[in-house]
């Protein structure tokens, strides 16, 4: 049963996303505005016009247009990008692993936050530590992320610069690196201080995204352990002489964190679509900040490729929850 619903959720989620790519493809070709216009050079002939249009496809009919994209990308081929003069998927990989390493560090704050949030509201319900963290909890939900943004750039960059305020790494620091993940292969080859350098420039953006994700965990996690304490289990633990914070920790955590599993999930695949804002304000070279310029420049290969490769991160990230999901919950596991 688990395997054929991962195999119909699958499915679904590929037709989805062929869905999605063909509503982008002709979105942006009907909204006002010529690629070309973007690339001609002052004083060119209509022939030297006619002939970009013909090189990028762009003078053959709309069906025909998505037709030819669309055998190109089952070979592999994404097209050129018009802005950049170079292969989209080429561009795209080159920036996918900072907007990866942001956005996962982003979740760890926020998993690790939203979970004292929510372990110190229930330890002390009905106290006034309890009415403290839910308001600062509340705090941290109604703020939109770019103003997170904005405050940590005027309070610890411009105020006390204390942090650097964009880019990924100091330009003096040699990365010589054989991948583009900065962090991971930082640490893999014990470059202390250079991870050090990458992490001051991820801090900022990081808690940008991650302080109202960790708002939302906190809430969803409180009202699963409020659930879980009240369960037989729970009471034989406390007549057994166990603490309330070992039963939190021991018992009830275990059996709250399904429900937030799921809402984390989801919730990645949100952080990632939201470092288009976050990594803009703070010249972050990911692909959140490639997709604005290429929305900008009417890139149209270059915007169908990030549709796609945005698209297949949310279908894996959600599979690969569903599997999780199934696997801690033996009801669905046994079904």
């Amino acid at each position: 049963m688990p395997v054929t619903l991962l195999l119909s959720r699958t499915a679904s989620a590929i037709v989805t996303l062929l869905g999605v790519t063909v509503i982008v493809f002709v979105l942006v070709r009907v909204v006002p505005g010529d690629p070309v216009a973007m690339m001609i050079a002052p004083g060119a002939t209509e022939a030297d016009i006619a002939n970009l249009r013909a090189r990028y496809g762009l003078d053959l009919p709309l069906h025909q247009q998505f037709g030819l994209w669309f055998w190109q990308m089952l070979h592999g081929n994404f097209g050129t990008s018009i802005s950049l003069k170079q292969n989209v998927m080429t561009v795209i990989l080159e920036r996918l692993p900072a907007t990866l390493e942001l956005a996962a560090l982003s979740l760890a704050i926020a998993l690790t936050c939203g979970t004292a949030v929510a372990l110190v509201s229930t330890a002390w319900r009905g106290t006034w530590v309890e009415k403290l963290v839910d308001n600062g909890n509340g705090i941290m939900l109604a703020v939109p992320d770019f103003i997170w943004g904005l405050t940590f750039v005027l309070l610890l960059g411009v105020a006390f610069p204390i942090l650097p305020v964009s880019g990924r790494s100091d330009p003096s620091q040699s990365t010589n690196l054989v991948t583009s993940f900065y962090l991971v292969e930082g640490l893999l080859r014990g470059r202390i201080a250079f991870v050090g350098d990458v992490l001051s420039h991820m801090i900022m953006p990081a808690l940008t995204m991650a302080l109202p994700l960790a708002a939302v965990i906190g809430r969803v996690l409180k009202n699963a352990l409020m659930d879980v304490m009240v369960q037989d289990y729970i009471v034989l633990a406390r007549i057994k002489g166990l603490g309330n914070m070992r039963i939190l920790l021991q018992e009830a955590l275990r059996n709250a964190a399904v429900p937030v599993l799921a809402l984390t999930g989801v919730q990645f695949t949100f952080l990632i679509g939201g470092t288009v804002i976050t990594e803009r304000i703070f010249s972050y070279p990911g692909v959140g900040n490639l997709a604005i310029d290429a929305v900008i420049n009417r890139d149209l290969p270059l915007i169908q490729g990030l549709v796609l490769v945005f698209g297949m991160l949310f279908i894996a990230v959600n599979l690969l929850v569903d599997a999780l999901t199934v696997w801690l919950n033996p009801r669905l596991r046994h079904a």
